[in-house]
């Protein structure tokens, strides 16, 4: 019997065997090895793999609009009835009333997160289709009309595109939930449950596309319909979001709603395109435009990395009005130096593809000011991977309490950039190790960017919300003030009469004097 199973052992350990096994041993380190390194690989990608392409998020505003209106539009009817009053009633205003407040005493003894939170609930009004679908189909039928420019040349489409965050917004919001990816914002179809109210009014659409008297009639048309609702009346507009991110759109009505919150591409403290007491960084929110660019992804980023051998980029119009005179001063500095390219723009695909490439080659590009401040080539600089070098005084940012501009930018000063040789001297000072984290940075920051459908967590979307909770407790003091303070008396909050932003120094000498 002792001898069996030494025969037995003998047979299990024949070199044929060990051969297997060893195989085997080595098959397994292999397939974990692999593992390992697809996990490390996958944990460090900023961007996301879709098992297909359905499943991808479409950051095209046409492909977007497109696939809306033929396959979204025709079921837009909520299978929950809101609320929108459809008459006038002043009692409604009353009845809204006393349901808030019985709401808001519910939550402040149940809920030990009120009056802040995540999500924040959004009544979106029902308008009538002149408004909004019929707005959208204008564009959609219209929009390879490339002739249709402005009078400096821009294409209106192209600058419908830019500034389309009103379409972003409305279609995420509007979306089955079941659809939707975004936690900081639900849809409530009862306006006493409503902490905001969204007006999906196409201001920008309307203003391009419409001839002038029949743009502010319909303007005209939007402000009644909004203030004869109840919610309006109660708050004076306060909770009230309206997307006017062109600086012309919407102009013949805006002092009728400056107490609503304005969704723009910037302040312009400047003064050229807003009265004073109009806008202001308390109750409106600064959103980025929507890049003309395609985004540079991981792939992008790591293929373009040794190709980008100029040093500073800039291709625009280099006459520009108020602050962007800058950019005249700057171009005449750094026009013929090595390594730099400073072109003048031209409008069409022609413009875009070149200012992509010439995005994609550089590592710095230079973002100065236009007419306003603000300007859609720092957000193609950000997607593209260009580091922006900022010249722009009175800019306002987008998110910016969230994010932090100076880890993915450099920012400078209008009087220093000019100055003969600084702006140059300044970015070469710079050590490696900071341009890495400027690159590693703005890597992470692009998706902040990025308009899609659906609206994806941390996007630009998701981001407009998070910024708007935090909004939530002044508006209510502001709302609750009005509904007590004596019309007419002093006791009444201004913040019109403080400068806006500025880099001079002693900027409030002329109130303390």
């Amino acid at each position: 019997m002792f001898g069996k199973q030494q025969n037995h052992h003998h047979r299990a350990t024949s070199p044929r065997t060990r051969s297997k096994t060893l195989i085997l041993i080595i098959s397994l380190f292999v397939v974990s090895l692999l593992v390992i390194l697809f996990t490390f690989s996958s944990s460090t990608q900023p961007s996301v793999s879709y098992l297909n392409s359905s499943d991808r998020p479409e950051t095209s505003f046409v492909a977007s609009l497109e696939h809306f209106l033929i396959h979204k539009a025709p079921k837009l009817t909520s299978p929950v009835r809101d609320d929108t009053v459809r008459g006038e009633s002043e009692d409604d205003t009353r009845k809204l009333d006393e349901m808030v407040i019985e709401r808001e005493n519910r939550w402040l003894n149940e809920d030990p997160g009120y009056p802040v939170g995540i999500p924040i609930k959004v009544y979106v009004y029902e308008m009538p289709k002149k408004f909004t679908l019929d707005l959208l189909w204008l564009f959609h039928n219209t929009y390879k009309e490339t002739s249709n420019a402005t009078s400096n040349g821009s294409p209106v489409h192209r600058l419908i595109e830019q500034h389309s965050i009103d379409y972003w917004l409305w279609a995420d919001l509007i979306s089955p939930e079941s659809e939707r990816r975004l936690k900081s914002v639900v849809r409530v179809h009862k306006q006493q449950d409503a902490d905001f109210f969204y007006v999906p009014f196409f201001t920008t659409i309307s203003f391009f596309l419409l001839e002038k008297q029949q743009c502010k009639a319909l303007y005209r048309e939007a402000l009644k319909w909004v203030t004869d609702q109840p919610a309006w009346k109660r708050s004076e507009g306060r909770d009230h979001i309206f997307p006017i991110h062109h600086p012309w759109s919407f102009k013949s009505v805006r002092k009728f709603v400056k107490k609503a919150i304005w969704l723009l591409p910037d302040m312009d403290s400047t003064g050229n395109w807003y009265k004073p007491g109009q806008v202001s960084l308390e109750k409106d929110l600064i959103l980025p435009y929507v890049p003309n660019v395609d985004i540079c992804d991981a792939k992008c980023l790591s293929e373009s990395a040794p190709m980008r051998t100029t040093f500073l980029f800039f291709r625009g119009r280099l006459k520009r009005n108020a602050g962007g005179k800058i950019r005249a001063k700057l171009g005449a500095e750094l026009s013929g130096v090595k390594d730099v390219i400073i072109s003048e723009g031209t409008a069409g695909e022609g413009g875009k593809l070149a200012a992509q490439g010439g995005m994609r080659s550089s590592l710095f590009c230079l973002c100065p000011a236009g007419d306003t401040p603000s300007s859609a080539r720092l957000f193609d600089a950000i997607v593209s991977g260009c580091i922006p070098v900022i010249v722009s005084d009175e800019l306002e940012f987008p998110f910016e309490g969230i994010l932090n501009y100076k880890k993915a930018a450099v920012l400078v000063s209008s009087n220093d950039a000019i100055q003969p040789g600084w702006l140059l001297n300044h970015l070469r000072s710079l050590k490696p190790f900071q341009i890495k984290d400027l690159q590693k940075n703005l890597a992470q920051y692009s998706r902040h960017f990025l308009y899609s459908s659906p609206a994806q967590p941390l996007g630009p979307e998701d981001l407009t919300w998070r910024m708007m909770a935090g909004k939530l407790v002044s508006i209510k003091l502001h709302t609750r003030r009005s509904q007590r303070v004596v019309k007419g008396s002093r006791s009444v909050c201004r913040c019109d009469c403080w400068r806006p932003n500025s880099t001079a120094s002693n900027s409030f000498s002329p109130l303390l004097s």
